[in-house]
């Protein structure tokens, strides 16, 4: 394990009812076969665990196929997110240790990009609501940078006369998500992953609270540990006696450009008013996106495809001459505070939470592999993952 991964478990804290401390490897099952199951059962299974995962579809094809693979842990802080912020920033640090691991072990590019995202401003109004940002990211001692118009123009050439002014996260980094997923389902089956795809887990089966497996297909699948870690659809499986968990979709569309490759007409990620754009080595520009509570609903419709192209039109005008390459729905796992869920249940002994991470599983990729893999393996949970147990959603106790 490289250096950078590690310093995760340099702060723990004990976790009572661990399921493997002290014990031999364990049988674990991962319900999930985005980028986070896959790349938990990677890592355990490289760690020596029989691992079984188990996707109702088909690995890498749910929300991690359409991200747009953004690690912009500094330009999307908000107020109110100090916590999370913390989170973001520790799984951005361990990113390229991360990417160089899983490159080396899948023998395949991931194309991590360090070019880094620079957000703007067209209007007066976008300037102010701009240096409001600003002065929030420098009081929380992020590196951001103030850019004139001129400045950001002589970087990004392309962008709109219009431009007002703009902000450097020279950290915020970008992933081909899509290679990421790939990869991870090639290292996980060279670690010894036994992969079930198109196999819905329908229930964590318990004997005398503890977990006993998975119920697939009608049949047994016997575990020690089970990871739930099946994103939007986490709430489909049945956890009883734990309460369900407070995970719904949220639906995205989004719509990806073809660039010549060879003269792209934007290098950084960009954050517009409106709409963020996310260049590709490849040449493919990915526009996104739009934030509904439809549910599972997969249309895509003409507004929201209009809304992206207008919003991403006005910061850069010679995207209209772009063909359009690809256009798509996802479905975001979006928790009641919009953080992730990680950790033990409190309820069944064995049951392990990864799932809730919004439009943040890209960028906390790395710290959620680490911190379920080391209460697996461990028994303990990282200091920094503490906070976003499921036990915070459980209604508080009237006072006597």
């Amino acid at each position: 394990m490289s250096e950078s991964l590690s310093t995760v478990n340099s702060s723990v804290s004990s976790s009572a009812g661990s399921p493997s401390a002290g014990k031999a490897r364990p049988r674990v099952a991962v319900v999930g076969g985005g980028v986070i199951g896959l790349a938990i059962a990677w890592r355990l299974a490289a760690a020596g665990c029989p691992v079984e995962l188990f996707d109702a579809g088909e690995t890498g094809q749910g929300a991690s196929r359409a991200a747009a693979g953004m690690l912009a842990a500094c330009a999307e802080a908000e107020p109110g997110e100090e916590g999370l912020l913390t989170l973001n920033r520790a799984s951005q640090t361990y990113w390229p240790a991360f990417a160089a691991e899983l490159e080396a072990a899948s023998g395949t590019g991931v194309d991590l990009r360090t070019e880094g995202t620079i957000t703007i401003a067209l209007t007066a109004d976008d300037l102010a609501r701009l240096r409001h940002l600003f002065a929030f990211q420098t009081s929380l001692g992020l590196p951001v940078e103030w850019l004139s118009a001129a400045e950001v123009r002589r970087r990004e050439p392309y962008l709109s006369p219009k431009l007002a002014g703009g902000i450097l996260t020279r950290e915020d980094h970008q992933v081909d998500n899509r290679k990421v997923a790939a990869a991870l389902k090639v290292a996980a089956l060279k670690a010894g992953v036994r992969i079930h795809e198109r196999s819905a887990v329908a229930k964590v089966e318990t004997v005398g609270g503890h977990v006993a497996g998975v119920i697939c297909g009608g049949a047994l699948h016997p575990a020690d540990v089970v990871v739930l870690a099946a994103g939007a659809w986490s709430r489909g499986v049945d956890i009883s006696p734990a309460a369900p968990l407070p995970v719904r979709p949220i639906k995205g569309q989004m719509l990806a450009l073809r660039m010549d490759p060879a003269a792209p007409i934007l290098s950084h990620v960009l954050w517009a008013p409106g709409s963020y754009l996310v260049p590709r080595r490849d040449g493919r520009l990915i526009l996104g996106a739009t934030t509904e509570e439809k549910g599972f609903d997969p249309d895509l419709t003409a507004g929201g495809q209009l809304a992206l192209l207008t919003h991403a039109w006005r910061a850069l005008p010679t995207l209209e001459e772009l063909s359009i390459d690809e256009q798509w729905v996802g479905f975001r796992p979006g928790s009641r505070d919009d953080a992730p869920i990680l950790g033990p249940s409190a309820e069944v002994e064995g049951l392990v939470y990864a799932t809730g991470h919004h439009r943040n599983g890209i960028l906390l990729l790395p710290v959620t592999t680490q911190v379920i893999a080391d209460f697996v393996l461990e028994g303990r949970m990282a200091e920094v993952a503490v906070p976003f147990g499921a036990e915070r959603f459980r209604p508080r106790q009237a006072a006597e």
